[in-house]
């Protein structure tokens, strides 16, 4: 993995960790707990809605590896809120 690919990463993993903690509501971890939500819900998002068999396709990928990464860190926070 190149730098830039890794920059792309942690700004997604960022932006979908935002996302996800507005969503959540009541979350301020900060730029490293939002990168870190993200890149977590990087990898589950993607997983989950295949699993589902659901499509996301909102006309550039960029944002839809956002929208995925967000909904995979929203289900992360929601499942370590419930274990918590």
């Amino acid at each position: 993995m190149d730098a830039t690919a890794l920059v792309i990463m942690l700004v997604i993993g960022a932006i979908a960790g935002w996302l996800a903690s507005f969503v959540i509501g009541g979350l301020k971890w900060g730029l490293i707990g939002y990168i870190i939500s993200g890149v977590i819900g990087g990898v589950v998002g993607p997983w989950l809605l295949n699993a589902l068999k659901v499509n996301i396709n909102l006309g550039h990928p960029m944002v839809n590896t956002v929208i995925t990464s967000a909904i995979g860190a929203i289900v992360v926070i929601f499942l370590a809120r419930l274990i918590a």
